[in-house]
């Protein structure tokens, strides 16, 4: 039976993918982007593919497009859309930090928000939040994003402890490196601020760091674990996609515990 999915982010990337996929299976999915000119194109493309899909634009720190989500109905709730920014940490401007956690951590939070109260009003349902690797890795330079998945996952296991005895579920997913471009462009952002004769972090540092990105994961492998995850009844709270990044996230958490400084 098909279920009534709601997606915020779906402009872009994996979601957009994953959009797609899942109204090909069946489900009524309702995508929503942070641009029009992203909902044009989306349109455009469930139309070509023959797919019933409802699109608008949503931006999440929007408040008037925030309340449009209280408009539907829905079984799912995929909290998916955020931005992307690197740099050290202890020299990125703040106003970019910022940034940062507005959008992926309290409009993230702001939009869940809405979502859980219909929810549980219901009895029933599951809210998902895209997360990444970084939510549960530290790399250098990719401080600014990898705060906020790291925000992001306390809120997702606290929630689901809070909203169990209303029915309601919640999950996440953690891709690893998929070329998407999404990472790219967060490296290139460091470039707009950083300058290597006042700033002490070395810039071959950063670009050797950066060299980490030319070698990524197909996204078509990780769009078709989202169509198989975000309708399932049940599965693991959080899938970590593909299996060697989830090895590799299991042993950088059994190393923290021996670490030393």
């Amino acid at each position: 039976m098909g279920k009534t999915i709601f997606i915020t982010g779906a402009g872009s990337g994996l979601a957009k993918g994953a959009s797609l996929g899942l109204a090909k299976k069946g489900h009524h999915v309702i995508a929503t982007t942070e641009l029009t000119s992203q909902k044009t194109d989306l349109m455009r493309e469930a139309d070509e593919q023959g797919l019933n899909m409802e699109v608008f634009k949503l931006d999440i720190t929007n408040a008037r497009d925030r309340e449009q989500i209280s408009k539907y109905d829905f079984d799912i709730f995929v909290a998916n859309a955020a931005i992307n920014e690197g740099g050290p940490l202890g020299e990125v401007p703040m106003d970019r930090f910022r940034a940062l956690f507005e959008v992926n951590v309290f409009a993230t939070l702001e939009t869940v928000q809405q979502a859980a109260r219909k929810l549980v009003e219901r009895g029933s349902g599951k809210i998902v939040f895209m997360s990444s690797m970084a939510g549960i890795s530290a790399t250098p330079y990719v401080g600014p994003y990898t705060a906020t998945k790291h925000a992001i996952e306390g809120i997702a296991q606290t929630l689901k402890s809070e909203l169990e005895e209303f029915g309601v579920k919640v999950a996440t997913i953690n891709p690893g490196a998929f070329e998407t471009g999404f990472n790219k462009r967060s490296g290139e952002e460091i470039w707009k601020w950083f300058d290597d004769e006042k700033n002490y972090t070395r810039k071959e540092d950063i670009l050797e760091q950066q060299k980490g990105l030319e070698d990524q994961f197909d996204p078509e492998d990780m769009i078709q674990k989202m169509i198989e995850i975000i309708p399932a009844e049940n599965h693991k709270f959080r899938t970590v996609y593909p299996e060697e990044t989830e090895r590799q996230l299991k042993q950088t958490q059994a190393e923290r515990w021996e670490m030393e400084i």
